[in-house]
């Protein structure tokens, strides 16, 4: 699935998903590919996207994104909140 997480300054991160684990306003959530149409507020928290493949740092990517040690198909972003919105296997993420 597409995932693509947007801050007011920058697009962070644009690519394809596995899964991504989401802090919710009533606590954590995960949506894999081909879930159902879903729009959320999201709390302060971490945003855990697991890749399709390693991810591949290059001279623009953003300090938020924090590459797992032990598996580079998984990525962290830590949010402030913001709201993400899941339809037609495409996510969007606007987050502070």
């Amino acid at each position: 699935m597409q995932l693509e997480i947007i801050t007011p300054e920058a697009e962070i991160f644009s690519g394809e998903a596995e899964a991504v684990q989401f802090p919710g306003l009533n606590g954590g959530f995960q949506v894999l590919s081909n879930h159902a149409p879903i729009i959320s507020a999201l709390s302060n928290g971490v945003v855990k996207v697991n890749l399709d493949k390693a991810f591949a740092e290059s001279d623009n990517t953003s300090d938020m994104i924090k590459v797992d040690k032990s598996n580079k198909n998984v990525i962290r972003i830590d949010i402030k909140g913001g709201v993400m919105e899941m339809l037609n296997n495409k996510i969007i993420v606007l987050a502070e």
